[in-house]
């Protein structure tokens, strides 16, 4: 297997080659290089390589730099140091994310999760440039914190920590409290998911966004579909769709 090595700090790169060669003596680290400008070079002149370990940050800009310039398909493996939200959506994007200083193990374990994924074609895929970025950028929004909320005659507002889910009945929607009580809101659903923090709250189905500490338990359905119940209790069965239970799953165990 040839390895492509993308990293600026001189001690991470020797690491990286040594773990690799400790893993596996049959990879070839074609060679190590620091910027963006002598990556695109290295491109435009050799095949490209079976993997590539990835720091995102190189001398003369991001990485990210470069998966805009040109169209690379290998297979990527992130390192660097970002929060665990942003983690979780280079592992979906990518086939593994890992901290530095780099760990013998974790990567021993993203080398197999590469090993296993080339028996399979269909699911070794070249990370989605697009998605991660979105994601870091995501990263630097800031989000609504509050909310207005009207309760009979009187406006209150309530604190995101104070919020279990948002309900849509029928044109209504709802903001439904730890405590169970409801207050309307003058947003639509689209709108919520845009103001709310995706780490914390995530969009069920057409009619549900739940906050992640009011997910109670979930129940795995014959038709691949997820069963979602929540605390407190919502009146209706909730199913998450099989086309979004992977991204749930891994939204719930970040």
């Amino acid at each position: 297997m040839n390895v492509l090595i993308l990293e600026d700090e001189t001690l991470s790169a020797q690491r990286a080659k040594s773990l690799l060669k400790e893993h596996d003596s049959n990879i070839s680290v074609l060679e190590t290089i620091d910027s963006v400008e002598d990556a695109t070079t290295w491109f435009s002149k050799n095949p490209e390589p079976d993997l590539m370990l990835v720091d995102i940050h190189l001398s003369d800009g991001s990485s990210f730099d470069l998966f805009k310039k040109i169209s690379v398909k290998s297979p990527v493996i992130f390192t660097t140091a970002y929060d665990q939200y942003a983690i979780q959506a280079f592992k979906l994007n990518s086939i593994d994310y890992l901290l530095k200083p780099l760990d013998k193990k974790e990567l021993g374990n993203a080398l197999n999760k590469y090993y296993s994924l080339t028996n399979d074609q269909k699911s070794l895929q070249s990370v989605d440039i697009q998605r991660i970025s979105q994601t870091l950028q995501s990263m630097n929004k800031k989000y609504k914190n509050r909310f207005l909320v009207k309760y009979g005659d009187s406006i209150q507002f309530k604190n995101v920590e104070e919020i279990a889910y948002f309900f849509a009945d029928d044109k209504i929607i709802y903001l439904v409290s730890n405590e169970g009580k409801r207050y309307i809101v003058d947003f639509k659903l689209e709108q919520l998911e845009d103001l709310l923090d995706p780490q914390y709250f995530f969009r069920l189905n057409r009619k549900v966004i739940v906050r992640i500490d009011s997910v109670q338990k979930i129940k795995s359905m014959i038709n691949s579909r997820l069963q979602v119940f929540l605390k407190p209790n919502f009146e209706q069965e909730i199913f998450v769709s099989k086309e979004r239970g992977s991204e749930f799953k891994t939204w719930i165990d970040q």
